[in-house]
C-alpha cells in the first residue's frame, strides 16, 4: 500500500484532488439531509430503462461483489447476452478483452460516470490500466447494438457506462483479500467517513493484484486507488474523483500455432532470443508499463420536481511503453549508424505512449408525467504523443542510446451534442426520439503517408415506439444511425473511409413475480464497415479493412426464472448470422462470408442455489459457437466452439460485534477442465491461438465494518 501512496503522490493526484476538496468544503449549507440518490444523474444521460426501445442489461455491485477476486470487468461480465470474452494470461487478470454481438472493444462506447473513457486514437478499451476498478463500480449498464446517445467515440456494437460508488451515509470500512491459482492475488482496502454534519463524505480504495499468469511468463503487477470526496445536500450533489493505476505485465499477445497448442498449450515466446553461445533464452523485462490517471469534478442540481442538470469536467493522464527484445534489427531502423560493415544488431527498444485528454460534458434533464426530454454534449480534446527509443544494443554505434529513433503524434478534437426524449402518447404508447451531431478533427503523423488531417461531420437520429399492451407486457421498436471514423491503426493500413451502421431492433419485454423475460431481434446494416481482418499489425494492433456492405441479424434472449423460493435461473441465448455481402479482398470476389469474430451461437445461464439466506451455489455456464478468425472461412482460420463452466460459492455472516460482515467467496473457474481457445488471430495464412486456463481456483474473505 506504501507504494501506491507513493506513486499517487508523485504524479500530483493529492494536490489536485484536495484542492479540489477544499473547494467543496467551501460550498456551506444549512439545509437537513435527507439521502436522495441524485447521483443517478451522473449517468442519467446516457442511460436507458424500460420505457427506452433499446436491447440492455444491467450489472450492480452485489452481483459484482459475488465474484470479484480479481479477475477484470470484462470476464465478470462473460454472462451477459451476447457478450464474448478472452484474456491473453488466460486465467483473467492482465490484458482482457470483450466482443458484443461480434463486435470488437474498439466498438464498445465505455463511459464511467458519463465521461468517455475509450482511447481516443485507438477507440480501444485497455482495462488493465484500472485494476480492481470494478471494487468501486456501484452499477454498469451494457447497451447493446447503437444504443442511445453517449458521450466520446459512436456506438458500433455495444455501449457500457458505469457508475461509482455512490455517497454512504454512515462511516465504513472494508479488507478484502483473495487468492487462488497461478499465484494470484488481490488485497482490497476501502474507508468512507461516511456524510458529517456538513454534507460531506470522503471514500478511499487502494489495491495490489498479482499474478503469474496461467500462459509461461504472463505475469501481472497491478496497483491502483480510487479516492472520492462528496459534497450532497437536498438538490445537490458535488463529487471529485481521482482513481487510476499502474500495471506492469509481461508481455503474452503472441499466440501460439496449432502444433504447439497441442504440445505445450502454456508456451509464451515473448522475449525468445539466442545469445551468442547459440543457447535459446527468455529477455526478463519484455514488459507492458503503464500508468493512467483519471481526474473527474461533477456538479449535479435538482432544481425542481421536473428540472436537473449535470455539468462535469475531467483530465487524464497516460504514460508508458512497452520494452521488448529484438533479433537482428536493421540499424537504419532505429537510426544506429554501425562503425563497421554490420548493418543489424540485437537490441532492446521501447515504444512509448504520452498523452492527455480533457474536456467537460453537460446535461439537462426535464421530465414530467408525459415527457422525459435530455440535452446533453460534450467538448473533449486528446493530445499524444508516441516515440521509440533504444536502450540497448550489442553492436557498438556511433549513435546514442536513448535518443528517439521515431517521434509521432496524434491530436484529436471531439464535439458532441444531443437532445433525446420519452413522451407518453397514452396510457399504451410511448414514443422514444434521439438527435445527435458528432464532429471529430484528427490530426496526427507517422500514418497514411506520413500525415493525416481530417475532418468529420456526423447526424446520428434515432427513434422507437413502446406498446404496454398487458400490465406486465412490453413490446418495442426502434431505428438507429450511426457513424464512425477510422482509428489510428485503420489510417497506417491505409484506410480512411468512416463506416455506417442502420441499426433496427424490435423487442418484447415480459415480467411478474416468476418469470422475467426479455427477447430482443435485431438488424444491423452496415455500409464500409471495419471488420477485423484476423491479422496483427508489428505492435499486436488488429487490421480492419473496410467492407462495402455487410450485416448482423439476431435473436437474443434473456430471463431470470424463480422455480423454487430457494433456485432461480438466468439463462441468456444469443442466434445469429452476420454476413460480408460480396466480399472482395484484393480484387476478388469470396461472396458472402462470415464476418470474422462473430459465432453464430452464444448462450449463458446462472444456476443459483439459496438453501439458507447467508449461502449463495451458482453454477455459471457459457457456450461459443465456432468462429473464423478471418472473413474467408479458411478451414484452417476456425476458432472452435466451447462450453465452460464454472462453481461460485458466497458464504455470509453476520456478527453483533466488531465487523458488519464477514464474507467467504469461492470461485472455481472451468470445473470440467475444458482445452479450449476463446481468441485467436492469422499470421498470413497460419493460425494463432490465444489458449486460456483448465480447472482454476480463487478463494476470497472480505472483512466489512
Amino acid at each position: 500500500m506504501e507504494i501506491l501512496f507513493k506513486t499517487f503522490y508523485h504524479n500530483g493526484a493529492k494536490s489536485i484532488f484536495f484542492s479540489l476538496f477544499s473547494f467543496l468544503t467551501y460550498c456551506q449549507e444549512k439545509d437537513t439531509l435527507k439521502i436522495n440518490q441524485i447521483d443517478e444523474v451522473l449517468v442519467s444521460a446516457v442511460r436507458v430503462n424500460k420505457k427506452t426501445p433499446i436491447s440492455f442489461s444491467n450489472l450492480n455491485k452485489n452481483e459484482i461483489a459475488a465474484r470479484n477476486l480479481g479477475q477484470d470487468i470484462p470476464i465478470l461480465m462473460n454472462l451477459l447476452p451476447s457478450v464474448v470474452t478472452t484474456s491473453d494470461a488466460g486465467n483473467g487478470m492482465g490484458y482482457t478483452g470483450i466482443r458484443v454481438r461480434g463486435s470488437d472493444a474498439t466498438r464498445v462506447n465505455v463511459t464511467i460516470n458519463g465521461i468517455p473513457y475509450n482511447d481516443s486514437e485507438s477507440h480501444g478499451t485497455f482495462w488493465v490500466n484500472m485494476p480492481d476498478f470494478a471494487s468501486s463500480v456501484e452499477s454498469l449498464q451494457l447497451q447493446r447494438g447503437i444504443g442511445t446517445s453517449t458521450n466520446g467515440s459512436g456506438a458500433f456494437g455495444a455501449s457500457l457506462n458505469m457508475l461509482t460508488e455512490s455517497y454512504s451515509e454512515k462511516s465504513s470500512g472494508e479488507i478484502s483479500n483473495s487468492f487462488g491459482s497461478f499465484n494470484s492475488h488481490k488485497h482490497t482496502v476501502k474507508f468512507s467517513s461516511g456524510l458529517m454534519n456538513k454534507g460531506f463524505e470522503l471514500a478511499v480504495r487502494l489495491s495490489v493484484l498479482k499474478s503469474d499468469g496461467y500462459i509461461d511468463r504472463a505475469s501481472s503487477d497491478l496497483k491502483s486507488y480510487f479516492l472520492q470526496g462528496t459534497y450532497v445536500r437536498k438538490t445537490t450533489l458535488i463529487k471529485a474523483l481521482a482513481f487510476g493505476g499502474t500495471e506492469k505485465t509481461y508481455q503474452s499477445w503472441n499466440g501460439i500455432d496449432a502444433v504447439t497448442l497441442n504440445d505445450d498449450r502454456t508456451f509464451n515466446s515473448a522475449g525468445m532470443f539466442t545469445d551468442e553461445f547459440g543457447t535459446t533464452r527468455f529477455y526478463d523485462n519484455e514488459t507492458d508499463n503503464y500508468q493512467q490517471d483519471h481526474y473527474q469534478l461533477h456538479w449535479n442540481e435538482k432544481f425542481s420536481e421536473n428540472w436537473n442538470s449535470n455539468l462535469a469536467f475531467h483530465y487524464t493522464k497516460g504514460k508508458g511503453y512497452y520494452e521488448n527484445y529484438k533479433e537482428d534489427a536493421d540499424l537504419s531502423d532505429y537510426n544506429l549508424t554501425p562503425v563497421d560493415t554490420e548493418t543489424s544488431t540485437d537490441l532492446i527498444r521501447q515504444k512509448w505512449l504520452d498523452n492527455d485528454f480533457y474536456g467537460t460534458t453537460f446535461s439537462a434533464n426535464y421530465k414530467n408525467k408525459k415527457l422525459d426530454v435530455i440535452l446533453g454534449g460534450a467538448l473533449n480534446k486528446y493530445e499524444g504523443t508516441h516515440f521509440g527509443k533504444v536502450i540497448w544494443a550489442r553492436l557498438a554505434s556511433t549513435s546514442e542510446l536513448g535518443d528517439h529513433y521515431y517521434d509521432d503524434y496524434g491530436i484529436k478534437t471531439d464535439a458532441t451534442i444531443f437532445a433525446k426524449a420519452n413522451y407518453q402518447i397514452s396510457k399504451e404508447f410511448s414514443f422514444f426520439g434521439d438527435l445527435q451531431y458528432r464532429k471529430v478533427k484528427y490530426q496526427a503523423n507517422g500514418v497514411q503517408a506520413n500525415f493525416v488531417n481530417d475532418t468529420f461531420n456526423f447526424f446520428n437520429p434515432k427513434a422507437g415506439l413502446n406498446y404496454d399492451f398487458e400490465k406486465n407486457s412490453t413490446l418495442y421498436f426502434s431505428v438507429a444511425v450511426a457513424n464512425r471514423e477510422p482509428n489510428r491503426t485503420d489510417y497506417e493500413g491505409g484506410t480512411t473511409k468512416s463506416e455506417k451502421l442502420n441499426d433496427y431492433e424490435l423487442g418484447w419485454r415480459f415480467e411478474n413475480n416468476k418469470l422475467k423475460f426479455n427477447t430482443n431481434l435485431y438488424y444491423m446494416a452496415y455500409k464500409n464497415q471495419l471488420i477485423l481482418t484476423g491479422n496483427l499489425d508489428d505492435v499486436g494492433n488488429p487490421i480492419r479493412s473496410n467492407s462495402e456492405k455487410s450485416y448482423r441479424f439476431g435473436l437474443e434472449i434473456d430471463a431470470t426464472i424463480v422455480l423454487s423460493k430457494n433456485v432461480f435461473l438466468r439463462p441468456n441465448l444469443t442466434l445469429s448470422t452476420n454476413k460480408n455481402i460480396d466480399l472482395n479482398v484484393s480484387g476478388q470476389n469470396f461472396g458472402n462470408k462470415d464476418i470474422a469474430y462473430s459465432p453464430n451461437i452464444i448462450a449463458g445461464n446462472i444456476l443459483v442455489f439459496k438453501p439458507i439466506e447467508s449461502l449463495n451455489i451458482s453454477i455459471l455456464s457459457k457456450f461459443v459457437g465456432k468462429q473464423f478468425m478471418n472473413n474467408i472461412e479458411t478451414s484452417n482460420a476456425k476458432l472452435n466452439d466451447y462450453f465452460v463452466n464454472d462453481l461460485n460459492v458466497s458464504y455470509e455472516i453476520k456478527p453483533k460485534s466488531i465487523f458488519k460482515s464477514i464474507a467467504f467467496t469461492g470461485l472455481v473457474n472451468n470445473i470440467l477442465d475444458k482445452k479450449y481457445s476463446s481468441n485467436g488471430y492469422m499470421y498470413d495464412i497460419y493460425p494463432y491461438y490465444y489458449p486460456q486456463a483448465g480447472i482454476n481456483f480463487l478463494v476470497g474473505l472480505t472483512l466489512r465494518f
